[in-house]
């Protein structure tokens, strides 16, 4: 028994599962892995509760950046992967990947604005 999932590229951390039993309900489901992918979503294919093979959709961004680097782009949008794991997998420097998700207009950091306020009065207060 497997599952399929899908992360959402927006950067909201939801995934699609889909109850699959293998290859026989694979390939009668394999609508729907590629309704994932023309959505420009990773799909994670497991078996037993293991992982067996991710689905990357054939984009612009993988041409440009490779599979490694968009694989963890997108692993990281969507919430399932922090920016240092991110950025191992795009075999990059933390400080490098932060760049480059930066020059896509990607945002490194997702603070809550009240959390951020406090913060920052924290920060002032302290001056």
């Amino acid at each position: 028994m497997g599952f399929l999932r899908s992360a959402v590229p927006c950067g909201a951390c939801s995934w699609l599962s889909l109850s699959i039993s293998w290859f026989r309900e694979l390939r009668e489901r394999s609508g729907d892995l590629s309704r994932v992918a023309e959505e420009g979503r990773l799909a994670l294919v497991t078996r037993h509760g293991q992982p067996l093979f991710v689905s990357v959709p054939f984009t612009e961004d993988l041409l440009e950046a490779g599979v490694h680097t968009a694989l963890a782009v997108n692993l990281f949008k969507s919430g399932e992967m922090t920016s240092a794991r991110a950025a191992k997998v795009a075999r990059m420097s933390l400080p490098q990947f932060l760049a480059h998700l930066s020059a896509q207009g990607i945002p490194v950091v997702d603070h809550d604005p009240a959390e951020l306020e406090q913060e920052l009065a924290a920060f002032d207060a302290a001056q």
